[in-house]
């Protein structure tokens, strides 16, 4: 561990829009721990489906990795793609815990932070007393993980594992998804308060790294954590929207001045409203919209069912359009019985700092990105919807799924997906995208036939047949540290 991450870059932590060129990311490689979620367990661990780890590891996320290094700190990688992918060398490049790691300073690696800020024997002593708490370890198994040296508890901490054959508690899974444990906004940090068990240990671990760490040393008095609702230990265990649960990926940064935060199955309403007044009072931004979706599985977080593509260019469900809010089929009875179902009720309002006693109303997500593109994006070209499975029934669900509206900008135009939603791909080129597949992108890149930040309007094409199988595309995998102003 002689290197560490450098406070050298410009302005490293700052994000505001989800669509300027990222500069810096915060990401997490598929653990061990993923290899072991079983079938009767993986729904608590919020896993649709057992997965094939090493599948994930060589034919997917190696990929994602690749894409974002090229893009992101190209020193890092070009030139050595062969020795890369070379099979004595390859896994060592993306395990964290190897000297040949990447450790790139804008690719910025979870389990790596953690290692770090754990060669602090009294972080250490606290974050291992901390966890055996939370997961009712023996004295034994507390005296047992301080031994461990700081990249093997690391390691431990988030795979559960202490060796291949023995497991201390279980995995966390879901840690691959670093988008939820916490939002850039601006120059301020909003860490999260997971709605389920299976991630309470990811909360602590991100609390740690975002409050030790020298990465984040000059925002600590930026970070902004949720206060529980007085007496929230009183209430009901499940369901209660009085207590505070909040995850990243129901929250987007539209632009500096203008926040959408979602009220979901993840997201309560209190925690919207905490958020909502915190960020006032510290004049972050000027604008918060709630966008209240069904409380589904299906949709989980609002990143499930659309993202930004370009300040004109947005992907969305179709369920949540113009015309399904409207129920222009229907006929008047129809209408009734269906507007009477108001837990399946699509809301959107939005508040001002200036006055928030004064919200405005949204009908349905097509009119609010609309004036987001308009009226804080100053975008004066026609404003465009590409629909989940181009709008057809059933593929429009079926894609929505395996996340065809989860995606992740690298510059404005330049997104990944997962390449296995063929009729979202045919929407995407109807509105003049190419698509192309990564790996026809890494060795074009590495050729020097393609200059990564030159492409335009680009529909990067990721293996997806494992990782889908976890519900969250590449908006729910990354967490941008830093993007350059729009």
């Amino acid at each position: 561990m002689s290197r560490t991450y450098s406070l050298k870059t410009k302005n490293p932590i700052s994000v505001s829009s989800e669509v300027g060129r990222l500069r810096r990311v915060l990401v997490h490689s598929p653990d061990s721990g993923l290899g072991k979620v079983v079938p009767s367990k993986a729904q608590d661990w919020l896993f649709e489906d057992i997965v094939h780890l090493d599948t994930i590891r060589r034919k997917e996320y190696d990929f994602y990795t690749k894409i974002l290094l090229y893009f992101l700190d190209p020193e890092i990688i070009k030139g050595r793609l062969a020795e890369i992918d070379d099979e004595k060398n390859k896994r060592a490049f993306y395990k964290p815990g190897d000297d040949q790691f990447f450790r790139s300073e804008k690719v910025v690696e979870l389990q790596w932070l953690l290692s770090e800020i754990l060669t602090d024997e009294s972080i250490k002593m606290k974050l291992v007393a901390s966890v055996c708490a939370i997961e009712a370890c023996s004295y034994e198994t507390q005296q047992q993980l301080q031994q461990l040296d700081a990249v093997q508890l690391a390691k431990t901490f988030i795979s559960g594992s202490l060796t291949e054959d023995q497991m201390l508690f279980a995995p966390i899974p879901n840690f691959i998804f670093t988008r939820d444990i916490g939002i850039v906004i601006n120059s301020h940090v909003l860490l999260n308060k997971p709605a389920k068990k299976a991630r309470t240990r990811e909360a602590l671990l991100a609390k740690y790294i975002f409050f030790n760490h020298p990465l984040f040393s000059d925002y600590q008095d930026r970070i902004i954590e949720l206060a529980d609702t007085h007496h929230h230990f009183l209430l009901p265990r499940e369901g209660d929207d009085r207590k505070v649960t909040l995850e990243g990926g129901d929250v987007m940064v539209v632009c500096k001045d203008h926040l959408l935060i979602g009220v979901s199955e993840r997201t309560s309403t209190e925690a919207a409203y905490q958020a909502i007044k915190v960020l006032f009072d510290k004049n972050v931004v000027k604008k918060i919209t709630i966008i209240r979706i069904p409380k589904k599985r299906d949709y989980m977080h609002i990143d499930t069912i659309f993202t930004q593509i370009r300040r004109n260019v947005w992907i969305l469900l179709g369920t949540f359009s113009r015309k399904a809010m409207k129920h222009e089929d229907d006929d008047e009875v129809q209408r009734i019985l269906e507007n009477s179902k108001k837990e399946d009720k699509l809301k959107i309002i939005q508040f001002r700092k200036k006055d928030p006693g004064n919200p405005e109303y949204f009908d349905n997500l097509e009119d609010l990105l609309t004036d987001i593109s308009r009226n804080d994006l100053d975008c004066t070209e026609k404003i465009k919807f590409i629909y989940s499975g181009n709008n057809e029934f059933p593929f429009d669900a079926r894609e929505q799924w395996t996340d065809s509206c989860n995606l992740l900008a690298l510059k404005e135009g330049v997104v990944l997906s997962y390449d296995r939603n063929d009729k979202t791909v045919e929407a995407f080129k109807e509105h003049g995208f190419t698509a192309v597949h990564a790996e026809d992108l890494i060795r074009e890149m590495e050729e020097g036939r393609v200059d990564p930040l030159a492409l335009e309007n680009t529909l990067i094409l990721m293996p997806s047949a494992e990782l889908s199988r976890a519900r969250g595309g590449f908006h729910c995998m990354s967490m941008p540290l830093h993007r350059d102003e729009l």
